[in-house]
This record gives structure tokens, C-alpha cells and sequence, in this order.
């Protein structure tokens, strides 16, 4: 049978999801193998070294830089206090003293005897792992954390922003043909995520981050919105990092593109289960989806698939089309015939015949389709 490999989309009732939670240096893993965990449980933390300051005392003290430690309060390892004299000088007359205060809280990290720099250290930072996702522990990679195995409803999304997060899913449209408008955007619905339609406007957006809302998950929204939001164009990067407030999935692209029905269907089988969210989005290559996950069995399913990745199409696949004219519609594979065709641009290329809803058959490249594996 004839197929082609494709990038895919994935929308998937239940299945089983490996979640790599590891620290960039090393630190403690809090987690044991086989252990149960929560979304917001630490699983493994770090401290990051503090921020280092320079006070010259050399040159405030108009002393030979091989002088300074004989006038140091403070020395090499001795904590210090934001304005707490670390070095001064004794003059036979008080008012001619020199004293010499920290300009933060921390420790002296190292007094110099060549350039008479005295190098201090805030406190380090604890940077902690969060699970991210409720689920077992299956693999622990010693000093940098584990490895979290999980079932339940997985849903990915075309772009995003903003970084991980927790909430209880609330539906609050009616329709996956419906706008998420800023009066929608209740009170109760802080901390939640909240599943929205069609799009979602930069009013509606701002109102969610002023009630407290975790994040929005909707159909598109317009790019103008976006670059409004964050003060600059994405271009080509890595989202996930964004500081806005709220993490923000859309499922189908920019516009106004209702979610797909079977999205909205599903997501509303799990309403008022708690989700795990991230907007993080590889742009350019495509490797890194934004995703919301459900942990656990939706209705009427009793047991979850693995992820083969199987990485092609074969007809009879559902696929969704990402290029214009037909940006956001989902059809069928139909045949994926072997010769090269013309297409618009009058260039040659490999296409596949898609059957769409209402029974209407187009063809269109391959490159502007992803499978949607559910």
C-alpha cells in the first residue's frame, strides 16, 4: 500500500506519554523510582549560582591593591548584609575614615591582591523541577531527575506562548464555532485553563490575565493580537518563555479558524479535569508542539495506546490541511499517487487526493498537510 511520510498533529483520547523532567546542572533528585507524583510536585532542585558584584576597595581606599586585605572587615567566606561595612580604614582622625558597605546581600567570594577588586556573591537561587504532569516514576537519572511515565488524553496545538502550567479544564463556549469573548471570561475562572472556540482577541486575552486565568486554549487568534501582546514579532525561535501572564494554545492557526470539532469534543469529555499545559513551540522545524494533557481515562475508554510515531500517512488517514487556500480543513486521505503533478506555482511536485467532510475531493501537496493521529 502507497504512503508518505509527514509531520503529524496529534489528538489522542488516551495514551501513554514518557516526560523527561531533568535539571541543567546537577542538583538532588526528590523523587524515588516507582514513586506516584502530582503536576505540582518538586521532583528534582538545583541551586544556580548567585549574581558576583565588584567593589573596588583598592581605589576607594587609595591603597596598593597588596594593601586591601589588611583593611577587610569581611573576608573570603564570611556572609554579608546589603549595606554592612566590609572594609574601611583607621586615620588618626575620625573624619578622614573611609568605610566601605556592600552593595548587596551575600558572600565575599574572593579579595584580590593584584587589582584590588573585592568579588562578591548573592545567595544562590533554588531552581526546582515540577513533575508537570501526575504520574509514575519510571526511570531516575541520578543528580538531575527523572524520567515520568503517564496516561491520559494528549492534545497537541499549532502554536504557543508562554510556559508550563496547571488547571482545571472549564469550556466556555458553547460551540467549537464560537468566539471566546472578554465577557466570557468569568471570575470563577481563575487558575483554570479555559477551552475556548474559534478565537480569542487581545481584549479577551487581557481579560484573562486580569482575572488570573492559567491559560486559554482556542481555534487562532489574529497576529497582530500576538505582536501587540508580546511588544515584538516572534520571527523564527523557541516559544515557552514568554512572561504575559497566562500560557496561550491555538489549536488550528492564525485567524479566525473554529477548533476542530472532534478537539473541542474531546477536550469537553475531560471539562472540569485538571490539565497540564504548555505553549512551548519549535517554529522553524516543527519538533516542539505546544500540548495539553489530561492524565487518566476519558469516558468510555479503558485502555490507553502507546505512541508508535509511525511518521507517514496511508490513505484512509484523518490529516489536516496548512497551507491556503484550504488553511484549518480536515479531510481524508483519499490516494497518494506516485507521479509528480504541476501544481499552481507551476512547479512539480507530490500530492495527495483528500476527501474533505461534504464528500468534495481536492488535491494539494504533501507538503501542506500534517496527519492528525487520534
Amino acid at each position: 500500500m502507497a504512503h508518505a511520510y509527514t509531520p503529524g498533529l496529534k489528538v489522542m483520547p488516551c495514551t501513554v506519554l514518557h516526560k523527561k523532567r531533568l535539571l541543567p546542572i546537577p542538583g538532588k533528585v526528590l523523587a524515588g523510582m516507582g514513586q506516584q507524583v502530582e503536576g505540582l510536585d518538586i521532583v528534582a532542585q538545583t541551586e544556580l549560582p548567585g549574581k558576583v558584584f565588584s567593589v573596588n576597595v583598592a581605589n576607594r581606599l587609595a591603597v596598593g591593591p597588596d594593601e586591601v586585605k589588611g583593611f577587610m572587615v569581611k573576608h573570603e567566606g564570611d556572609p554579608v548584609k546589603k549595606g554592612e561595612i566590609i572594609a574601611e580604614n583607621k586615620p588618626m582622625f575620625k573624619w578622614f575614615k573611609t568605610a566601605i558597605e556592600s552593595p548587596v546581600d551575600g558572600t565575599v567570594e574572593a579579595i584580590s591582591d593584584i587589582t584590588g577588586q573585592v568579588l562578591l556573591r548573592e545567595p544562590p537561587k533554588v531552581l526546582p523541577i515540577l513533575a508537570y504532569v501526575k504520574g509514575k516514576v519510571v526511570e531516575v537519572t541520578p543528580d538531575f531527575g527523572v524520567t515520568l511515565e503517564s496516561e491520559g488524553t494528549f492534545i497537541q496545538g499549532i502554536f504557543g506562548v508562554g510556559g508550563e502550567t496547571n488547571g482545571e479544564l472549564v469550556i466556555a463556549v458553547g460551540s467549537p464555532d464560537e468566539d471566546l469573548t472578554p465577557e466570557g471570561i468569568k471570575d470563577s475562572y481563575k487558575g483554570k485553563v479555559v477551552i475556548g472556540g474559534k478565537h480569542a482577541s487581545l481584549a479577551t486575552i487581557k481579560r484573562a490575565i486580569e482575572v488570573g486565568v492559567n491559560a486559554i486554549v482556542v481555534g487562532g487568534i489574529h497576529d497582530r493580537d500576538l505582536r501587540q501582546l508580546l511588544g515584538y514579532d516572534i520571527g523564527v525561535a523557541v516559544t515557552g518563555t514568554e512572561k504575559i501572564g497566562l500560557t496561550l494554545i491555538v489549536t488550528e492557526g492564525f485567524g479566525m479558524i473554529p477548533m476542530a470539532e472532534y478537539t473541542f469534543k474531546l477536550l469537553s469529555s475531560r471539562n472540569g479535569e485538571r490539565a497540564s499545559v504548555s505553549g512551548a513551540t519549535q517554529i522553524r522545524a516543527g519538533v516542539m508542539r505546544p500540548e495539553i494533557i489530561v492524565p487518566g481515562f476519558p469516558k468510555n475508554v479503558s485502555e490507553c495506546k502507546r505512541d508508535q510515531g509511525r511518521g507517514w500517512i496511508e490513505p484512509g488517514d484523518p490529516i489536516r490541511i496548512i497551507r491556503e487556500p484550504h488553511f484549518g480543513v480536515i479531510g481524508t486521505v483519499k490516494s497518494l499517487p506516485s507521479e509528480l503533478t504541476v501544481i499552481g506555482s507551476e512547479s512539480h511536485a507530490r500530492v495527495l487526493e483528500v476527501q474533505l467532510d461534504g464528500g468534495e475531493v481536492i488535491v494539494i501537496p504533501r507538503a501542506n498537510i500534517e496527519v492528525l493521529e487520534k
